[in-house]
């Protein structure tokens, strides 16, 4: 950082440090305040919510109160529709506040309005499914509520009398079993707002005096270090002058500062060591000479013998992955030739879906030592057909292991990608499903297109996966008794990170969910 740099221009680094240190304790008083503020503002904001909700629940429970009184002492004589009518003209008449809020509104369970003195033109309208702009179904909503032993609470947005403006608001709702009413009131969250924004506007004005304050004190501060650090940076000068020149002379030769020339006493005690040092590097500068010589060859001979290593390694693999699709095509064509004969009997489906599992590690195999070498170009690929081939091919295996594929598919979705690729994606995920869903459960294969993307997904009754993010690392298995190599879902996770691929795992004590968000195509 101060290469190539003078004390002065040190000096006056630091000066420039100390202000934006200044700054930086200014902006952290200020960020103080507003987190102080934020913090105010919300107990605030729930003081209020909490008052106003006592409000209205001690509202709508007298209404209810009201309601129950009349539905229990009503008179034989007049029938229910009268009844009703009179108490929800009564509630309309004795409820509600000047600024047209605090009314009662009434709906029956199906929706319908049967009661809202503010918007009239409602009345008798089912509102069941209305929506407020953030997508909440309103009325059904404070409906479910309403049923609970207590009643309950909904926070939506809704037009506001005085303003005829949409408006946050939370309203509280019970229910009148008997009739099938649901009664609520509520109230609008806009005066808090309004309390927030005042504090606010008075917090600024604390926080500018706040920052006209310090400033002024940098300022005066700053003035008064530029002066003491010009007095100190003369004496320092001086001394730095004498110790430039001795280095000058020590690069080159064993030369040795004088201790009289120095006066400061910090420098002082720095002579002797400064001297031994010299020396010493002079000394070490001649045996790291002849080490680097002796370490240059000592690399060069390992790095060859690690090529070498690494060459044998990989013809090794790569003539393993050659022997054993050879043997593996001699069993598959059998089987099916046997099969063709006498046909299919226990013991053969057995062996016939270890072949398969086996074909599934060599293509695995194979894919990891060509996928750096190969360039797998993209298709358009009949996703429906090509995902209802695989399960198929995996429909012996999963039998044999005492589970059912289940498959909703729908049809003739395309997707741009490759082929190999996408079959180690979609045989990975069944191979795992099959390995690890619980014995005789049912293992299910969606795929669907969205609006903006295809959903690819895989779903198992299996035991919980503690980690899910670990899952697509090389080697890991979630406990030392998995079999297997782990590289399976490495190979997935590295195919969807190249080809922008979402991939999201979900899983608890009972499902366990694989999706897969491949783009559509354009």
């Amino acid at each position: 950082m101060f290469k190539n740099q003078t004390i002065t221009s040190i000096h006056i680094l630091s000066m420039v440090s100390m202000s934006l240190f200044v700054m930086l304790f200014t902006t952290l008083v200020i960020y103080e305040e507003y987190n102080e503020f934020e913090h105010e503002a919300n107990i605030l904001r729930e003081k209020y919510i909490k008052k106003q909700k006592e409000n209205i629940t001690y509202d709508t429970n007298r209404v209810l109160s009201f309601i129950e009184h009349t539905y229990k002492h009503k008179n034989s004589t007049i029938d229910r529709a009268t009844i009703q009518k009179d108490i929800i003209n009564t509630i309309e008449h004795l409820y509600g506040r000047a600024d047209g809020t605090g009314y009662i509104f009434i709906y029956d369970f199906s929706g319908v309005n049967l009661s809202d003195p503010i918007q009239i033109t409602n009345r008798g309208k089912n509102l069941y499914d209305i929506k407020d702009h953030k997508g909440i179904q309103v009325i059904k909503e404070l409906i479910h509520a309403s049923k609970f032993t207590n009643g309950g609470f909904v926070e939506y947005e809704w037009i506001k009398p005085t303003t005829n403006q949409l408006s946050q608001k939370i309203s509280y709702a019970k229910s009148f079993q008997p009739w099938g009413w649901m009664v609520g009131t509520g109230v609008y969250l806009d005066e808090v707002k309004k309390i927030i924004i005042a504090e606010k506007k008075a917090l600024k004005k604390r926080l500018i005096k706040l920052v006209m304050e310090i400033l002024s004190l940098s300022v005066i501060l700053f003035g008064f270090g530029i002066i003491a650090l010009s007095i100190v940076n003369h004496i320092i000068n001086r001394e730095i002058d004498i110790f430039t020149l001795f280095f000058k002379k020590s690069s080159d030769t064993y030369s040795l500062i004088k201790e009289e020339d120095i006066h400061l006493l910090e420098f002082k005690k720095m002579v002797k060591y400064i001297n031994a040092m010299v020396i010493e590097i002079h000394k070490r500068k001649k045996r790291l000479k002849i080490l680097n010589q002796s370490l240059e060859v000592t690399v060069a001979e390992k790095t060859d013998h690690l090529n070498r290593l690494l060459k044998r390694q990989d013809s090794f693999i790569k003539h393993s992955i050659h022997e054993i699709n050879t043997p593996l095509a001699v069993i598959m064509t059998h089987i099916e030739i046997y099969e063709m004969k006498n046909g299919k009997n226990r013991y053969l489906s057995k062996i016939e879906a270890g072949a398969k599992m086996i074909s599934t590690i060599y293509d695995d195999l194979g894919y990891m030592v060509k996928k750096d070498r190969l360039d797998y170009k993209k298709d358009e690929i009949d996703f429906s057909f090509f995902l209802r081939g695989r399960i198929e091919f995996f429909k012996e295996i999963a039998l044999g292991n005492h589970h059912k594929i289940i498959s909703l598919i729908e049809e003739n979705i395309q997707v741009i990608f490759n082929d190999i690729e996408l079959q180690r994606v979609i045989d990975n995920n069944l191979s795992n499903a099959i390995k690890f869903s619980k014995k005789k459960s049912d293992i299910t294969v969606m795929l669907k297109q969205e609006e903006d993307f295809i959903l690819l997904e895989f779903l198992t009754y299996s035991t919980k996966i503690r980690d899910t993010r670990r899952i697509f690392e090389p080697f890991h298995r979630e406990s030392s008794t998995e079999v297997g190599f782990g590289l399976g879902l490495e190979i997935v996770g590295s195919i969807c990170e190249k080809e922008h691929v979402m991939v999201c795992v979900d899983s608890d004590e009972i499902l366990t969910r694989f999706s897969y968000q491949f783009r559509r195509n354009n």
